[in-house]
């Protein structure tokens, strides 16, 4: 590759408005992000415990965030019952389940390298 195509390459990445990267990846690239999509992914629909007992190791306040987080970007939605105690359930939408065949490459490719990828 020689400098002239570098710099046009560098210049996707540059633009903080357009980036793809930076503007679509980054709001499902949290650090629990990807499970709970997995999570939602295996059932038409979600209670939030069923979520939180999936992941043990995620606190309700961060999961309440994630799951927001992944509703405000289009790839979850939540359904709120009038009952007491609330009942909410989550599931993926057209656009998260668009976007599942693409995690489940990477969950694979995970799967495949976990050993001689430098995990620790």
């Amino acid at each position: 590759m020689n400098a002239l195509q570098l710099k046009e390459n560098l210049k996707k990445y540059t633009g903080i408005e357009s980036c793809p990267i930076r503007n679509v990846i980054a709001r499902f690239s949290g650090k629990w992000s990807i499970l709970v999509l997995c999570v939602l992914s295996e059932n038409e629909v979600t209670r939030f415990n069923e979520v939180g007992k999936a992941i043990p190791d995620i606190s309700p306040k961060v999961l309440t965030d994630t799951l927001k987080n992944l509703e405000s970007a289009g790839l979850v939605s939540r359904k709120l019952y009038a009952e007491i105690p609330p009942k909410v359930e989550y599931s993926l939408t057209e656009l998260g389940k668009s976007l599942m065949p693409h995690i489940e490459g990477l969950v694979g490719w995970a799967i495949e390298n976990f050993n001689t990828f430098h995990c620790k």
